[in-house]
């Protein structure tokens, strides 16, 4: 595995290869969920290429943009074993010599769900994403179902603005008891990771909205949104304090 650290050795190592090319943009703390989507990868193109990049223009929360979890060196060593051609190891001056002055917004579905309780977060998204697409010139790129509206609007973005790259969208990788696997997760303290798993259980019943959120309650959780539309169910809550919260995000099909 090549280690890239600069936009120009990107560029030359994409040079380099032949063949199709898959790539999984990453926030690091990588799990078992980011190396599902590296396996599709792998099974689907001739080379892989991985990027780890912590993106503060999406986080609306200095606290949250702290304490997100940095695992490189054991990033790096699970990628190695993954088999993946190259990791891209950007910084923000790097992805950003413009300081954030040119910006992707979308006006719709990125003010709702998360996008509603986090102003600002999917405009970083998808100007992080547009640039790495931009650089990586992949043929495929995968993200997981875990994050469906953010899939959604990506999806949306490479059609608006005719990106050669597809977008694919992999199922959602959960814990034994069914929580969503989330590099979060490890910030959660030991009882908030008991009580956990229950916010996928309640959230994939057959009760309505309200009746949802209700329970949640009950159970203990503190809630940010419970909505259904595009046939599923979304949700997201939050453990700890105000100014340092642990956010945990879900989604299931309904019907």
């Amino acid at each position: 595995m090549i280690c890239l650290k600069t936009i120009e050795a990107l560029r030359e190592f994409r040079r380099s290869i032949s063949g199709t090319v898959g790539f999984v943009p990453t926030m690091g703390a990588l799990h078992s969920g980011h190396l599902s989507l590296i396996e599709r990868s792998r099974g689907e193109a001739d080379q892989t290429i991985v990027s780890i990049y912590v993106n503060p223009t999406q986080f609306n929360n200095a606290n949250d943009l702290n304490n997100y979890p940095c695992t490189l060196k054991n990033d790096l060593r699970k990628l190695n074993a993954s088999g993946v051609a190259a990791v891209f190891l950007p910084d923000y001056d790097m992805l950003y010599p413009d300081n954030f002055s040119y910006q992707i917004d979308e006006i719709n579905f990125s003010h709702e769900l998360c996008g509603e309780h986090r102003p600002g977060h999917f405009t970083g998204v998808l100007t992080v994403v547009m640039k790495l697409l931009n650089l990586v010139k992949a043929d495929k790129a995968y993200f997981g179902d875990k994050d469906f509206q953010q899939l959604s609007l990506v999806q949306g973005m490479a059609q608006a603005f005719f990106i050669d790259t597809e977008i694919i969208g992999c199922p959602i990788v959960r814990e034994d008891d069914g929580l969503a696997m989330s590099s979060r997760n490890v910030n959660l303290s030991a009882c908030e990771r008991a009580i956990s798993p229950l916010f996928h259980r309640i959230l994939s019943s057959g009760r309505d909205d309200e009746e949802v959120i209700r329970q949640l309650r009950l159970a203990g959780f503190e809630i940010d949104y419970v909505a259904t539309k595009l046939g599923r169910r979304f949700g997201a809550v939050l453990f700890g304090t105000k100014e340092s919260p642990v956010r945990l995000i879900d989604n299931v099909a309904i019907g």
